[in-house]
């Protein structure tokens, strides 16, 4: 059962509809599932094949994606289910823009990923002026989070998640939730079109902070909501207290939420590595015909 007192939304980061089912037994809820590259090569089904030797054709790949999509999208009808396009480092906005499309077309109700990078931000731009709902993943700054503002101004509420990467600024010794605390700060002073997708999540404090700052949305790993589950869904109270020991803080910036989006510097060094991983993950699945 959700938590009375809880108003951020709860999805599931994962690939696998077994494990969406799973969860939704467990927690009694869920608003939503997100899915990228790396987890359809985790899905078990596609383990499954590649363990026999099997890779999957360009086509099958897609279509195995839309089937696991589908699925998810059939058990939560009145969530989000967030789907991404193929981009690596050199994918032009067009590119993504077409995929955007297609996987749109897939399910009712979709959100299209696309990467806080310059040809995504170009790619979100038109995508919100053809009235797709996206989600602006491997978002690592506050800048990058006023780009995104920018980028789709005149979006309908509901239409746009950014998603900041909480674990992988962890990774380095920089308080990832800084940026989260950062971002919902700036969108304080804003007309709301964009909600706070809190991504990347690796641990029950995660979760807990990022319910506490008021996250719009936060996604979470199947691991990690079975551990909140089993420790009766608890919430963060008034004397909680994130441990940040040993982590960089990232402090606020004033930032002009009426400036052109490319006036921002975007530019991340993990963003571009995030979407090598992703794109060499899709990659892995796939069956190349030699010329």
């Amino acid at each position: 059962m959700k938590p009375k007192d809880l108003t951020s939304k709860i999805f599931i980061d994962g690939g696998d509809p077994e494990e969406t089912r799973e969860i939704m037994g467990l927690l009694g809820f869920l608003d939503g599932q997100t899915t990228n590259p790396t987890l359809i090569s985790k899905n078990p089904e596609a383990r499954k094949r590649l363990d026999r030797g099997e890779k999957f054709s360009e086509r099958e790949i897609i279509d195995f994606y839309h089937s696991v999509v589908k699925e998810i999208s059939g058990m939560l009808p009145a969530g989000s289910v967030s789907v991404e396009v193929y981009a690596d480092p050199e994918t032009k906005a067009e590119q993504m823009l077409s995929q955007g499309k297609m996987m749109f077309g897939w399910i009712p109700n979709a959100h299209i990923k696309f990467p806080s990078a310059p040809e995504g931000l170009k790619a979100a731009e038109q995508a919100v002026k053809d009235g797709l709902r996206v989600n602006m993943t491997l978002c690592f700054s506050q800048e990058q989070a006023a780009a995104v503002y920018a980028a789709t101004r005149g979006a309908l509420k509901g239409n746009v998640f950014v998603s900041p990467f909480v674990g992988r600024l962890d990774d380095r010794r920089e308080n990832g939730m800084d940026v989260i605390a950062n971002i919902i700060r700036m969108y304080r002073k804003s007309d709301g079109h964009v909600e706070v997708l809190t991504a990347s999540v690796r641990s029950l404090d995660h979760l807990l902070y990022a319910i506490k700052l008021g996250s719009d949305i936060i996604t979470v790993p199947g691991k990690i909501l079975r551990e909140w589950a089993g420790k009766g869904l608890p919430m963060p109270g008034s004397d909680y207290n994130y441990p940040a020991a040993g982590l960089k803080a990232i402090p606020y910036k004033e930032l002009d939420l009426g400036r052109d989006w490319r006036d921002f510097d975007i530019s991340h060094d993990l963003t571009v590595k995030g979407m090598k991983n992703f794109s060499e993950d899709w990659e892995s699945l796939i069956r190349h015909t030699k010329h």
